[in-house]
């Protein structure tokens, strides 16, 4: 705790939006470099305030009863700052302006911070983000509903066994779009996410402490899924008389040669298409997970995909770059797609961009700076856990090497 600080009030007035020279007198509160405004729900004439002695000039009965006030309110607002530092706390000047007003008496509640986490990151975060929160949020409440019988608590009983409780629900619980129980990295992001609106409320002081101080997590490492060349190749090689299994196999062969996510590549038109500084096609857009621009060189096969839906029907009507269709559907058909083409692995559109970062780029000698920023990351660090599979995989050739050294 801090042996002295800066404190000081100031009486002042807003001249500036005054009516009728009426003006509102505020008090102003330093502490440490840091101010608040509180306005004092008082007003007087403008040419009345003395702003060097910061009292209304004068000793007639209005100029008397507003001084009175004055003193009054600096009074509390000392009292406000020695009670919060005769409670052990390190007082701000937000805490000193919450305490005169009566508003550090609140009991804010998990409906609270999840209703101003919401309001706060609505026009921050991308629709599926911030649906991914709603989920958590939606099974907080209903292990709060079957722990409490409550549709609601105060903030203040969250603490380490309310979350050892809320992740014991997670493993227990079968969501009705489910067939199985939550996975174990998936229960650890919903309470990853919870952590986040948790410590919003302790940095509004709403909570005196963080109840995931000592909570750890415990994400199991997995192997992102990739397709080797060998695959890649079988899939390019695939062809039918069945539309839809033409188109998916485009869209997917597509996202391998680019790395461009499933949303990001229904949200393209013709107008993402520009002419790069080496007189070379390229595309550029915003991620739409985070935001962050990607321009990315057009390699041939991705170039002549383009073409080939050029004045398509589907793109036609749709404006679109290439056709659109839904995730699920996307999905399903890549399953028929794999089973047609003898592959074992649970192919995902997601894999294509798994793909993209390993088998097509990182293998091929890309520096991972550079397939960093084809594939938008924010993070080197994320990229590199494609470059784990790499080393992997330059282990598994070396090994055959090796095989062939001996038999040599």
């Amino acid at each position: 705790m801090r042996t002295s600080s800066t404190f000081s009030i100031l009486f002042w007035i807003y001249g500036t939006r005054a009516k009728n020279q009426q003006a509102n007198i505020y008090a102003r509160i330093t502490l440490n470099g840091k101010r608040v405004n509180i306005s004092l729900k008082q007003k007087t004439d403008i040419a009345s305030w003395d702003a060097k002695r910061q009292k209304v000039k004068g000793n007639g009965q209005i100029s008397r009863t507003i001084n009175f006030f004055l003193d009054e309110t600096k009074s509390e607002l000392i009292n406000c700052y020695r009670e919060l530092r005769s409670e052990d706390k390190e007082p701000t000047a937000q805490m000193i302006k919450a305490r005169y007003l009566g508003e550090d008496k609140k009991i804010h509640t998990i409906m609270d911070i999840i209703q101003y986490h919401n309001e706060s990151i609505e026009n921050k975060v991308c629709a599926k983000t911030l649906c991914h929160y709603q989920t958590t949020q939606k099974y907080v409440l209903m292990f709060v509903s079957k722990k409490y019988r409550s549709k609601n608590i105060p903030l203040k009983n969250l603490d380490f066994a309310f979350l050892m409780g809320f992740e014991t629900f997670l493993r227990s619980h079968r969501p009705s779009h489910y067939q199985d129980r939550i996975g174990n990295n998936t229960i650890m992001k919903h309470i990853q996410r919870f952590r986040k609106m948790i410590t919003t409320a302790y940095h509004l002081e709403w909570i005196e402490r963080d109840p995931f101080v000592t909570f750890k997590p415990k994400h199991i490492k997995t192997q992102r899924e990739f397709l080797t060349e060998a695959e890649l190749n079988s899939i390019e090689r695939f062809s039918s008389d069945i539309d839809r299994l033409s188109t998916v196999k485009d869209l997917f062969v597509f996202s391998c040669y680019t790395g461009i996510s499933y949303t990001d590549i229904m949200k393209l038109t013709p107008d993402n298409i520009v002419f790069g500084s080496d007189g070379k096609k390229w595309i550029t857009a915003k991620r739409n997970k985070t935001g962050t621009p990607f321009k990315i060189p057009l390699l041939e096969k991705a170039e002549a995909l383009i073409e080939s839906y050029a004045g398509h029907p589907r793109t036609k009507f749709t404006g679109s770059l290439l056709p659109t269709i839904s995730n699920q559907k996307l999905n399903s058909y890549l399953k028929e797609i794999s089973d047609l083409c003898g592959i074992k692995k649970n192919l995902t559109f997601h894999m294509a961009r798994h793909t993209f970062a390993t088998t097509v780029t990182l293998s091929n000698g890309v520096p991972i700076e550079t397939v960093s920023k084809l594939l938008g990351h924010t993070k080197l660090a994320t990229t590199q856990i494609y470059a784990k599979v790499i080393e992997k995989k330059v282990s598994e050739d070396m090994g055959l090497l090796q095989e062939k050294l001996n038999r040599k």
